[in-house]
């Protein structure tokens, strides 16, 4: 590289004082000088007739007005210079200052680089020294170790960004299926308000109209009574003008009458309503439609346990058989109208609750099982299969099984702020919804399936899953 710096330095520099060209003057004949040296030469221009001056290299003959100035060949000059400046300095940084021998050694005490003399100063004497080599290359493995491990500690930083926004990505959805149940829940309470508040209004329009009634009828017996008790006064005070012997010799008999008369009073109207209406809380609503619910035993398979009262089912486990278990069915089924009831899972880690409208239950796990997986087990659950259902997984995992356009189940996960020890199962037949309500959480929605399709009789379903503990079914009383 310098062998070539060294080949053009000579193609610019000025070919009368082998100087770089600093103020370069070109001529026509391709030669350029430097702007001194070639004013030397103008010298015989000036004294010249014609005005010209030959070129000091191959003596054509130029005239000053043909000199130009070479900026290309100034920038190249600069380059160089710039480039020679900058190499000295190299060279100078690798050697010694006080004795400018080359820089070969490392004093590990003092960590300065040093050349053979300075190792033998009083000032670096009994010091560890090492070449300069062998030290840069173990930094060179510390600096790429630190590298690598700062690079880790980026790596981290930029998954706990990650995190973070998947973090604020979550809680805006949480937020936002918070938002959407309040909303979904008060809209279900004014719902079940607008139905209750025509059922009172209703009772009231027909209490208005009994007690109205009554008072007519009274009101119109007493404008009979009063007619006749008017009509009796007026002959009387017209028998009085008669004579003395016509009035002893009446034999009409209306005297007797008159003095015997007496009002007969209306039925007496209680000044008050027969009921005072006070509005009820969402508990005492659900329980004007709560239905008392059992067990039927008809779609009861190997493993599953009924108790006597057919309230409560579990889970047991055939060993070494392993049966796929599909829950079972409510006794009683509904086609119309407004059916609540409840369900304690206090006992549960895992389970499944809702509804089942086909017209056939399918309970085809009878036939042995083994290793099946959840996820086609739960393929079933959802409602094109006639199940609206939802479900917990794994101790804290609530789920809820949609609609889905593949084979598979769409599942959705449930936040639950409280864990659901009672939950209460609220189906309106008409208007297709089915809402599962935390008792154990003042009544709040967990989840509503709305717009159902229900084609056949609605069954109320239950499955325990394989897990111990029962399944209850809580009868309207408790």
């Amino acid at each position: 590289m310098a062998l070539k710096i060294l080949n053009i330095q000579d193609e610019v520099s000025c070919p009368i004082c082998l100087e770089l060209l600093t103020e370069s003057q070109s001529l026509d004949c391709g030669h350029s000088f430097g702007q001194g040296c070639i004013a030397v030469n103008n010298k015989e221009a000036e004294i010249s007739p014609r005005g010209e001056s030959s070129s000091p290299v191959c003596g054509v003959r130029y005239s000053l007005g043909n000199l130009w100035h070479n900026q290309h060949l100034v920038n190249i000059v600069e380059r160089i210079r710039m480039f020679k400046l900058n190499s000295e300095k190299l060279l100078k940084r690798d050697l010694c200052v006080r004795h400018e021998k080359k820089l070969l050694l490392f004093c590990k005490e003092d960590r300065k680089v040093i050349c053979w003399l300075c190792e033998r100063s009083q000032e670096h004497r009994g010091h560890q020294t090492f070449l300069v080599e062998e030290v840069v290359k173990e930094y060179q493995e510390n600096l790429q170790a630190a590298v690598a491990r700062l690079r880790k500690e980026q790596q981290k930083a930029e998954k706990l960004e990650t995190d973070i926004k998947g973090e604020r990505t979550s809680w805006k959805y949480q937020i936002q299926t918070e938002r959407q149940r309040i909303r979904t829940e008060f809209n279900q309470l004014r719902s079940i308000l607008d139905s209750e508040e025509q059922r009172v209004l209703q009772k009231l329009e027909e209490e208005e109209k009994r007690i109205l009634d009554n008072l007519a009828e009274g009101e119109a017996e007493l404008a009979q009574q009063n007619q006749l008790v008017e009509e009796l006064i007026s002959d009387l005070e017209h028998r009085s003008k008669w004579s003395t012997v016509d009035m002893l010799q009446d034999m009409s008999g209306i005297m007797k009458w008159s003095e015997i008369w007496t009002l007969k009073k209306p039925k007496t109207v209680s000044k008050r309503l027969k009921s005072i209406f006070h509005a009820p809380d969402l508990s005492t609503m659900l329980r004007m439609c709560r239905v008392d619910i059992t067990l039927n035993p008809s779609n009861l398979n190997l493993s599953l346990v009924l108790s006597e009262d057919q309230r409560q089912v579990m889970s047991v486990p055939i060993w070494p058989v392993k049966l796929s278990n599909y829950g079972i069915l409510g006794s009683q089924y509904f086609s119309s109208g407004k059916h609540y009831w409840e369900i304690d899972v206090s006992k549960k880690t895992a389970w499944i609750l809702g509804v089942y409208s086909r017209k056939r239950f399918h309970n085809t796990n009878l036939g042995v099982r083994r290793g099946t997986d959840n996820q086609n087990v739960y393929s079933r659950y959802r409602p094109q299969c006639g199940y609206w259902v939802i479900g917990l997984q794994n101790k804290f995992e609530y789920k809820a099984f949609e609609e889905s356009s593949t084979s598979l189940p769409m599942v959705l996960t449930i936040s639950m702020a409280v864990p659901p020890h009672r939950i209460g199962v609220f189906l309106d037949y008409e208007a297709g919804i089915l809402s599962f309500l935390n008792v154990t959480n003042h009544g709040s929605l967990i989840y509503k399936f709305s717009k159902c399709c229900f084609s056949h009789t609605v069954y109320p379903y239950f499955n325990p899953w394989n897990c111990p503990g029962p399944i209850t079914l809580c009868p309207p009383r408790s």
